[in-house]
């Protein structure tokens, strides 16, 4: 975790680091269009450093795989084949990874030359000052190998049993950002020096914390009975265990998906710099947070896609075909089709307040910009705390279950 945040700091050869500095303080980016991405790097993306993509590229290629999974019979085969099958998607995700770093490398070192990058900077095309393409190729290597080796220290820490590696990182890349956030809503507050703020936006964190928690744990237990079964002297089956349907069943995603969707009509005005009708309806409804329309279309495309991530993650039909195969029922319902029909139906019921809970929290820093006048600095943003509440419940539970193997080692022997 120090290693990566040390090359979160360390600039790509070929930058003019004075100028990067020049430009942030001059726009205060962090929150302009890169702002999500800016986030999961840890700040690294707009000092142009040789982690400017962060984890990203990864996050991207494993969602990609999980979706064409779905699609692609031969990988749904290789999901169904276990272990073996498992470390070829694997790796077909680290390849995807090297393609999407290379990707997007480009287009950031691209962005970085034109002065996109820092919108309204002054020396905004004086980043990169030598544009050859000697430079160019070495600025997107560096970064493709920066991304390469997040990936190797994520997949470290997920070897040594400390949890998931790629999930710890990004906890680490969110949390490095809560400090500074934390203390410019304290300078820009005006009530008792700006301490009543700071502890307004403290107490509003906390709650969500709480809530987070609260909506992660829940879960919809359906009890499921399996028929005792005898093969040769040995009896099989005859226990009752039950299928847990989170409140939550896609996480963070639809969180992503939604603002990476948001992003692309403003990018296109940016790089097109179109000054068309529809170009001005962008620019007056779409690209700032707290607009009536903006919010409404993030909280409807959060609903879409928790519910389009439930129904491509989880399969009402292979469980019921599975339970069937193994002599389990659910009571009072028949296997087969009518186990999958009621699978369905309960996964519907309870994917509504999921998806409603995770709008209202993504809401939440739009909220604060607009009472607390945050300038966008609200560090408890929607994303940030769904990710961070998340890696730290998953982590501590996966710490408790080593401690306890290591304390029962002794007494197994």
């Amino acid at each position: 975790m120090v290693l990566f945040r040390l090359g979160a700091h360390v600039p790509v050869p070929g930058v003019d680091y004075r100028n990067v500095q020049m430009c942030m303080d001059q726009t205060k980016s962090g929150q302009g269009l890169f702002g999500l991405v800016n986030m999961f790097s840890g700040g690294a993306l707009l000092q142009i450093t040789i982690f400017a993509l962060g984890i990203m590229p990864y996050i991207t290629a494993s969602i990609i795989l999980q979706l064409l999974t779905v699609v692609i019979p031969r990988l749904e085969a290789l999901k169904k084949e276990g272990q073996s099958g498992q470390a070829k998607i694997t790796q077909y995700t680290r390849y995807l990874t090297v393609a999407l770093a290379v990707l997007q490398g480009t287009g950031l070192v691209a962005t970085a030359r034109s002065g996109a990058l820092f919108g309204g900077c002054t020396v905004g095309n004086q980043i990169v000052p030598n544009q050859s393409i000697f430079t160019t190729v070495v600025m997107v290597v560096t970064m493709t190998a920066g991304t390469c080796l997040i990936m190797w220290l994520g997949e470290l820490i997920t070897d040594r049993g400390i949890g998931n590696g790629m999930s710890i990182l990004m906890f680490t890349s969110i949390a490095a950002g809560f400090p500074t956030a934390l203390w410019a809503i304290k300078l820009q507050g005006n009530l008792m020096g700006g301490w009543l703020e700071f502890s307004l936006v403290i107490l509003c964190g906390l709650a969500m914390v709480a809530l987070v928690v609260f909506v992660e744990q829940a879960q919809r237990r359906i009890p499921v009975q399996y028929a005792k079964r005898m093969i040769g002297r040995r009896s099989y089956g005859g226990t009752s265990t039950y299928i847990p349907l989170k409140v939550n069943q896609a996480g963070v995603i639809p969180v992503i998906f939604a603002s990476s969707l948001l992003y692309i009509p403003a990018l296109l005005v940016q790089f097109t710099g179109s000054k068309a009708d529809w170009a001005e309806w962008i620019q007056r409804n779409l690209v700032k947070g707290d607009h009536p329309i903006y919010m409404v279309t993030y909280f409807l495309l959060i609903v879409f896609f928790a519910f389009f991530y439930v129904a491509i993650s989880f399969n009402p039909e292979e469980v019921a075909d599975n339970m069937k195969k193994y002599g389990g029922f659910i009571p009072g319902i028949r296997a087969g089709r009518p186990t999958a029909e009621y699978l369905s139906y309960v996964l519907n019921r309870i994917t509504w307040p999921g998806s409603l809970y995770l709008g209202l929290i993504a809401l939440v820093p739009t909220v604060a910009l607009v009472t607390l006048n945050a300038n966008q600095n609200f560090p408890f943003g929607g994303t940030s705390i769904l990710i961070i509440v998340g890696v730290g419940l998953e982590t501590v539970k996966q710490i408790e279950s080593q401690l306890q193997q290591r304390n029962y080692e002794g007494f197994l022997r």
